[in-house]
């Protein structure tokens, strides 16, 4: 065992930006919803609620990959895997129990027709579906309901989000949603 005398000690920020032989993944984009960007500063509906803001985009500019009559569909800006879907209803609501009947209709149709076009366009092994209700639940915005649509692959969870606390994802959002959007079925209603 080496004594503290024979152990080389670094100067403070000696590998800052020095090739020392490793590998890094450098996420920064992630730092801007670490630091809270796109979250609501409180609970009301309008332009701070991203959910609210997101269908005055044009598609491409808010990641949009199908309108509903009473929800839309839209890429997570933050996904856990690529390919990862919100489904959102238009109206500010917060509760899946508020919901009303056609909003959850199309809800449900438009996750059906979601996992459908996922797996024509990206072929995942199954997917993760479910609703965060309130913070405690784990809803980073919990005041404006979304369903998430999460595909899944055989290993997908490596050591990276365990070890590194970051996510490789093989495509860019863009080209993401525009391969999910062209391959949506104009015929659904949801």
């Amino acid at each position: 065992m080496a004594s503290p005398d024979d152990v080389e000690v670094e100067p403070a920020g000696a590998f800052a930006g020095d090739p020392d032989g490793l590998d890094r993944l450098w996420t920064p984009h992630r730092m801007v919803y670490i630091g809270g960007q796109d979250k609501p500063a409180d609970d009301a509906p309008g332009d701070g609620c991203p959910f609210c803001r997101i269908p005055a985009l044009d598609d491409e500019q808010g990641l949009v990959v199908h309108r509903g009559v009473v929800a839309y569909v839209v890429m997570n800006l933050y996904p856990y895997n690529s390919g990862h879907l919100l489904v959102c209803p238009y109206r500010h609501v917060a509760d899946y129990t508020d919901l009303t009947q056609h909003e959850v209709d199309e809800v449900a149709a438009l996750t059906r027709t979601a996992m459908r076009v996922v797996r024509d366009v990206m072929a995942p092994d199954g997917f993760n579906l479910g609703m965060n209700q309130g913070q405690v639940a784990g809803a980073g915005i919990q005041a404006h309901l979304h369903q998430h649509v999460v595909p899944r692959w055989g290993g997908d969870a490596n050591f990276l989000p365990i070890v590194a606390r970051t996510r490789a994802l093989p495509a860019l959002l863009g080209d993401t949603r525009a391969a999910l959007a062209a391959a949506w079925p104009a015929t659904t209603k949801g």
